[in-house]
């Protein structure tokens, strides 16, 4: 697991998610902070990294990425993550419901 504070290439996502599920990346996302902990088992250890950097919880928001889509394809981000459950935010879903807030993920 490691935080990224730049951006990836689509080869260094590939590579993680076939190092670990064979298509997929888990990420967790500081929407305020513009950094990202990727490439765990578990987007919960991602957000408690994160949370050891400096993060606050109500920023973070986990994702899956497969990037073997193209940025622009719908599927290349999955927003499902128990991490996203937050009814005291207006999340009610594992999903990220906040349309700006995927905006934010996915640039």
């Amino acid at each position: 697991m490691i935080i990224i504070r730049s951006k990836l290439t689509t080869a260094e996502l590939k590579k993680m998610a076939e190092n670990r599920f064979g298509d997929m990346v888990k990420a967790v996302v500081d929407i305020q902070r513009k950094i990202m902990a990727i490439d765990a088992e578990l987007h919960s250890d991602e957000e408690a990294v994160l949370i050891e950097d400096g993060s606050r919880q109500v920023d973070l928001w986990g994702a899956n990425i497969y990037p073997e889509f193209d940025k622009n394809n719908p599927d290349f981000v999955e927003f499902d993550s128990i991490i996203n459950l937050r009814p005291s935010q207006g999340n009610r879903s594992r999903g990220v419901d906040d349309l700006e807030i995927r905006k934010i993920i996915i640039p």
